[in-house]
């Protein structure tokens, strides 16, 4: 009655669904300013839950697609891991070589969607500082963020790769993008940032056919006013969050297509950065200050996928693998936040005319 892609990916939305379920009716009943610690906490488990979904993809990774026989593992083979050399008559050797290489895709994708989610947090501290959102209720607003980015996601990711498969051309204009992305990244590098609240467009959006009530009451998005239902500026932020979002997948979802052809990879390796967003949010707010050069190896992060896009065909000549991938996007990394360890930024002295 149902594929087996469609089973998988069901019970795969129905536990996130329970998660998020929980997280607000159960251990976030009450907003309140989420403490270093508490967000420390948090983003460990996310990252220990993403792990072990990679160990269920990396002894189950046939289930995603229902794969039974040599002839369907053929078959997704040439389709989204045409680099992939199966062994000939020995299907659970191959299918053991399938999962390997479907779970590192999705570790590398999700590594690769974590990192630059940083960027991402970049914006949103900036956004709730010019709209004067309360500390207490970051969580509330980053909440029902990340349920609309993951609506966003699953339409921007499945038809993204539907016009890959049939238009191939379209991953080159994804590698100039990305490119010009982190080239743009890295030469602006730490330039302060500044939002206009009223100039931003979803600001104008919203002032023109929503009916908006003048000012914040406590954590409602609504609020009733002579008979007719407002919306309160702290659901104009939450708007103000999506359409962030949407302008950084076009930088993201891309880049995971450059690790993995297969949707459902790229689908999860997003959903899992993205559901452990808001605990990164809070964790990197705290000490965001101390890497002064993450956002320059952000930039080089973006420039190399680009790159890896716009020459993929020669790589994969070359016998270029995705554990390349995995260890290039953990030396970038680790590269940039050893020199911030190193080179930390030094305070402006104050001078006394005393």
């Amino acid at each position: 009655m149902f594929s087996s892609e469609v089973l998988f990916f069901g019970g795969f939305l129905v536990v996130i669904s329970i998660m998020l379920l929980l997280d607000l009716g159960v251990f976030n009943r009450k907003d309140h300013i989420v403490k270093f610690g508490e967000a420390a906490a948090w983003t460990v488990a996310w990252i220990a839950l993403a792990l072990v979904f990679y160990l269920i993809i990396n002894t189950h990774g046939d289930l995603v697609h229902g794969v039974e026989n040599f002839e369907q593992l053929e078959t997704i083979r040439s389709k989204y891991a045409p680099h992939l050399t199966l062994i000939p008559g020995d299907f659970e050797g191959s299918l053991e070589i399938y999962r390997k290489n479907m779970s590192l895709e999705f570790i590398t994708g999700y590594l690769l969607e974590y990192a630059l989610s940083v960027d991402n947090i970049f914006v949103i501290i900036l956004i709730f500082a010019s709209f004067g959102v309360r500390a207490k209720y970051y969580k509330k607003v980053l909440f029902w963020g990340v349920l609309g980015a993951i609506l966003m996601r699953f339409v921007f990711i499945f038809v993204g790769s539907a016009l890959i498969q049939r238009f191939e051309w379209i991953i080159y204009l994804f590698g100039i993008l990305l490119v010009y992305q982190g080239g743009k990244i890295f030469f602006q590098g730490n330039e302060d940032e500044k939002i206009d609240p009223a100039k931003h467009p979803v600001v104008k959006f919203a002032s023109k056919y929503l009916p908006v009530f003048p000012r914040y009451v406590y954590e409602h998005f609504f609020v009733k006013k002579n008979g007719k239902w407002l919306v309160t500026p702290l659901f104009v932020v939450v708007l103000i969050v999506e359409f962030t979002d949407l302008i950084f997948a076009v930088d993201s979802v891309p880049a995971v297509f450059s690790v993995t052809k297969d949707p459902y990879v790229v689908f999860f390796s997003n959903i899992f950065a993205i559901m452990g967003l808001r605990s990164m949010f809070f964790f990197l707010s705290n000490i965001m200050g101390l890497f002064r050069f993450l956002k320059y190896g952000l930039g080089v992060l973006l420039v190399f996928i680009g790159g890896k896009m716009l020459a993929h065909k020669p790589l994969e000549e070359m016998g270029f693998e995705t554990v390349y991938s995995l260890y290039i996007i953990l030396g970038i990394l680790a590269v940039s936040i050893l020199a911030s360890v190193i080179f930390p930024e030094k305070k402006k002295e104050i001078v006394s005319n005393s």
